[in-house]
């Protein structure tokens, strides 16, 4: 077990500490209390769950991890970039998140789509900074056309690679191994960890801490796919939170786009409300997320337990809600396909030239920004996210506004959130 340190904890005044020496006597230094370490921190949490739970210390640590499907893709992967060199306490992570879905079970196939195997809607770069003080998340719309490498199944036969095809396609080739192959020779970015998850464990995070809240300007009715949810600001769970994150079509400007920044807002929302909601608190509940979450999972051997895990999340811990960030990678419409999508230069490169660097985003490179500390519709977020009071529910302008801030209304309102 990992005995990595948590880094800033302060050290708490000890027993054995000796109180203040006679004037002029000698001066003891007090005795340094060590810190805890990550692994001890995980312990003892789940020392706790057990006893309030009544589960087994051993059973509920042997199940959460008995529940992890760890993958090892690294014999697949070939000419991987080399990550630079940066100043910092530690080195820039870099996690690759998909989405992953079967279309199988009732209300899971809105698309209309058929045929066996996997296909993913989403996929996201989590960014977290050399200095721990920025992360950010950082999506690839399905429909981007780029030219995909050559990669290894799981049997070690060559996947032949194609031009101009659609990002998502690498992963219904080759599952995650393909789809971090593509990632690296498009970005040149180095991958340290994946996470694969599942919708269905998705659905059961959300119904374990409650629902997750979000605010939606006007009714969502697509009788096409039996999905009807009303508007208003309220908590969504169950196939209501996951049809949600999953319709396209008759919220916002219909686009997958939009779709992937209601997602991003419903993550943000999801994480503001496990941080602030008093979920970490409620044992029972998060016995469940926990469980839902782990279920959910496919990673890589770097994460193959809930120590490894929580040694990620605590890379977070200093962070702060309002510099985790989530946007989308800038896209234009692709000149050869109306129906599809392309990088928008030189603002895309420039990103990932950020990202490579671990250097700050500027404003222009993410003007579309959804923070986990300000949600549109959440009762904390600032002025600028919040309903608006126009009847058409459209972005309005203020004498303060910036052309950045209109920028990000406008995406907000693409996407069918409250602006």
């Amino acid at each position: 077990m990992p005995d990595a340190e948590l880094d800033g904890t302060p050290s708490e005044p000890s027993d054995a500490t000796p109180k203040a020496e006679v004037a002029g006597g000698p001066k003891r230094r007090a005795k340094v209390r060590k810190r805890h370490t990550v692994g001890k921190v995980v312990l003892a949490t789940v020392l706790v769950l057990g006893l309030t739970t009544g589960l087994g210390v051993v059973f509920l640590y042997r199940h959460l991890n008995g529940n992890l499907n760890v993958v090892d893709v690294t014999d697949q992967l070939t000419d991987r970039p080399t990550k630079v060199e940066v100043a910092g306490p530690k080195e820039p992570l870099n996690v690759l998140v998909m989405g992953s879905d079967t279309r199988d079970g009732e209300g899971n196939n809105i698309d209309g789509l058929t045929g066996d195997g996997e296909r993913s809607d989403t996929t996201i770069l989590l960014h977290v900074s050399a200095d721990r003080t920025r992360a950010y998340g950082i999506s690839i719309p399905r429909d981007l056309l780029v030219d995909r490498p050559d990669c290894k199944s799981e049997d070690g036969d060559t996947i032949t690679g194609a031009t101009q095809v659609m990002w998502n396609e690498a992963f219904s080739y080759g599952g995650p191994a393909c789809t971090i192959q593509q990632f690296e020779h498009v970005t040149g970015i180095r991958v340290d960890h994946y996470v694969k998850v599942d919708f269905g464990g998705f659905r059961g995070m959300v119904d374990a801490i409650g629902g997750v809240q979000v605010c939606i300007p006007e009714d969502i009715e697509d009788p096409a796919h039996h999905i009807n949810i009303e508007a208003g600001t309220r908590k969504l769970k169950g196939y209501e939170a996951l049809n949600y994150v999953r319709e396209r079509y008759v919220v916002g400007n219909g686009s997958d786009v939009g779709r992937m920044k209601r997602q991003q807002a419903f993550i943000a929302s999801m994480a503001h409300q496990v941080v602030t909601a008093g979920t970490l608190a409620r044992p029972d509940r998060l016995v469940r997320f926990l469980d839902s979450a782990t279920k959910s999972l496919t990673v890589d051997p770097g994460l193959k337990s809930v120590v490894k895990l929580a040694e990620l999340g605590n890379e977070f811990k200093g962070i702060g809600l309002d510099n985790i960030q989530f946007l989308t990678i800038p896209i234009i419409t692709a000149p050869s396909d109306p129906n599809r999508l392309a990088f928008q230069q030189p603002q895309a490169d420039q990103v990932w030239a950020k990202v490579r660097k671990d250097q700050p985003l500027t404003k222009r490179l993410s003007s579309d920004v959804i923070s986990a500390g300000n949600v549109p519709g959440n009762p904390s977020s600032s002025p600028s996210t919040t309903p608006s009071s126009s009847p058409s529910g459209s972005p309005s302008s203020s004498p303060s506004s910036t052309p950045e801030d209109e920028a990000s209304k406008a995406a907000l309102a693409d996407a069918g959130l409250c602006v």
